[in-house]
């Protein structure tokens, strides 16, 4: 028993894991007299002393964006700070046993009890990729079986908060996550995007119907050569009695190409439907023991654990209809309101929302925006200046809140209205094209935002002589984009010219340059 008091509030108890960012305590919370888990996080071991003030702001606003993310297959965050030198993460305490020692336990893994375990983890990616949020370390270890049989993922935003907006080396040039669940895009360092968690579902499933992962070998460079040059072994090679519609699905997940991954989450969900046990036939009548993830699928919501003797086979009522694929996230931002406040204060929403942004409260301001949005369009009219500073401020903070779904559509309104009105080249436009590309970006969609970086370069070269950073920014952005969709040779050309012009404005010692020689240094090694 440790004994610490973390935030003056939660007493850590026993360790129940560590690694090289930090330890996951069992805690006692007692303003509510309750256990939770806390994960302890040392950002100067990630950043080797460096941007550790930036890494805290990127931990507060992931930490912000995660909690607002609802759904049974993620578990709760409940509180986060910082306590000392250390971050705090505090979550819900998950009994069960995690994939890893679950697998362990029940060697052969029922192939039913994969697709089930699958099925799950699609429900609660296709929640999370929605936001937009990459897990960017899904593995066993980060995963909970509870004793119902439902799967929790543990650590959302967790992994994403030590990294940027495109995958970060640590200071000793590697980058961050788990060689063997590591994705190729990730693993050379280029931009990542929810199928970069479809690439680590399928090292899931592979392990689970084969007993190890696709690729392994005794360094991380070697596991990390394997993911990138060699091909994954057929399941049904490996176990005859894996359907093969399931074997097919696997090697599709494990495509190098992010292009050639099934497109999302959902579309996975829908091929794994087909091979869940339904409800309602002789075996969904039988209670099923602790820890069976198909479970959730033959009695959903049914009470647990199953006590015998309440009926034939200890089932109290007939079994329930099968449960229902998650609805496809929308691909455009919902509507907003069409009816206004009753005679809202603009002003004094303005006013609001700007004490809002100050105390750190990001999520109402994008409500009040919003909602104050409709009743300025019809006070002011649609192209009044008051109503598009409002809609700048609107997109700003969207961004600002990770919203970059409902940001990007607001972004390129914006910015074709500017256009309109003072042309292509103009400033204020490049600046609305340039946050909507990284939406793009954030939302995963590779092929679409390096396209519009490329289209805007020449115009911040232009620039170049007043403002080097920004265009050095672009092509930065440029060079990962290639390597996430698989073209490495221009890739590294873009990126060693950049680091030449770098070195050149910045010089040899700045981080920007380091950054880019050590991700040049990684990319040879890989390479070799």
């Amino acid at each position: 028993m440790n004994g610490r008091l973390v935030a003056g509030r939660y007493e850590l108890t026993t360790v129940l894991g560590q690694g090289g960012m930090g330890q996951v305590w069992t805690a006692y919370d007692r303003r509510l007299d309750r256990r939770v888990a806390v994960k302890l996080l040392h950002p100067d071991k990630v950043t080797g002393g460096e941007n550790v003030a930036e890494l805290r702001q990127r931990f507060d606003r992931e930490c912000r964006v995660t909690a607002q993310v609802d759904h049974p297959g993620l578990v709760t965050v409940h509180d986060a700070g910082s306590d000392g030198d250390e971050l705090y993460l505090v979550m819900q305490h998950v009994e069960g046993s995690n994939l890893g020692d679950h697998l362990a336990e029940h060697d052969p893994y029922p192939w039913p009890w994969a697709v089930a375990v699958a099925a799950q983890l699609c429900a609660a990616l296709s929640a999370v990729h929605a936001v937009p949020i990459v897990h960017r370390d899904l593995k066993p270890r980060n995963m909970m079986v509870r004793p119902d049989g439902t799967v929790v993922v543990l650590d959302l935003g967790v992994a994403s908060v030590m990294d940027t907006d495109t995958t970060r080396l640590t200071h000793t040039g590697s980058p961050i996550g788990s060689p063997a669940y590591m994705a190729p895009e990730q693993a050379m360092g280029g931009a990542i995007g929810p199928r970069t968690d479809l690439y680590a579902l399928g090292v899931v499933l592979h392990e689970l119907l084969s007993g190890n992962v696709p690729f392994h070998g005794s360094t991380a460079l070697g596991v990390l050569h394997r993911h990138l040059y060699e091909t994954p072994v057929a399941l049904r090679r490996l176990r005859a009695d894996v359907p093969a519609p399931l074997e097919s699905l696997v090697l599709r997940l494990l495509a190098k190409d992010p292009q050639h991954r099934p497109a999302d989450a959902q579309r996975v969900y829908g091929e794994l439907a087909a091979l869940l046990p339904a409800a309602g036939t002789a075996n969904a009548q039988r209670p099923t023991g602790p820890m069976d993830p198909t479970r959730p699928f033959l009695r959903p919501h049914a009470p647990w654990p199953d006590r015998p003797g309440t009926g034939q086979d200890g089932v109290q009522s007939p079994a329930m209809p099968t449960v229902p694929p998650p609805t496809t996230p929308p691909s455009t931002p919902p509507a907003m309101p069409t009816t206004p406040p009753t005679s809202p204060d603009i002003a004094a929403a303005v006013d609001e929302v700007r004490r809002l942004l100050d105390a750190g409260r990001i999520t109402q301001a994008v409500d009040i925006l919003g909602g104050v949005l409709p009743a300025a369009a019809e006070k002011h009219g649609e192209h009044s200046p008051i109503l598009r500073m409002l809609r700048k401020q609107y997109a700003a903070t969207l961004m600002e809140d990770g919203q970059y779904r409902r940001a990007f559509p607001e972004l390129r309104r914006l910015a074709d209205e500017f256009a309109a009105q003072s042309g292509p080249g103009d400033r204020q436009v490049l600046q609305f094209r340039y946050e909507a590309a990284q939406c793009l970006e954030q939302l995963g969609e590779a092929p679409a935002a390096l396209a519009e970086y490329r289209t805007l370069l020449p115009y911040f070269e232009r620039y170049a002589a007043t403002d080097p950073v920004l265009p050095m920014e672009v092509r930065r952005r440029i060079g990962h984009l290639l390597l996430s969709v698989g073209d490495r040779t221009t890739a590294r050309e873009v990126l060693a010219r950049l680091l030449y012009d770098s070195d050149r404005v910045h010089g040899p010692h700045h981080p920007f340059s380091a950054e880019l020689r050590r991700m040049l240094a990684w990319l040879g090694q890989v390479r070799a």
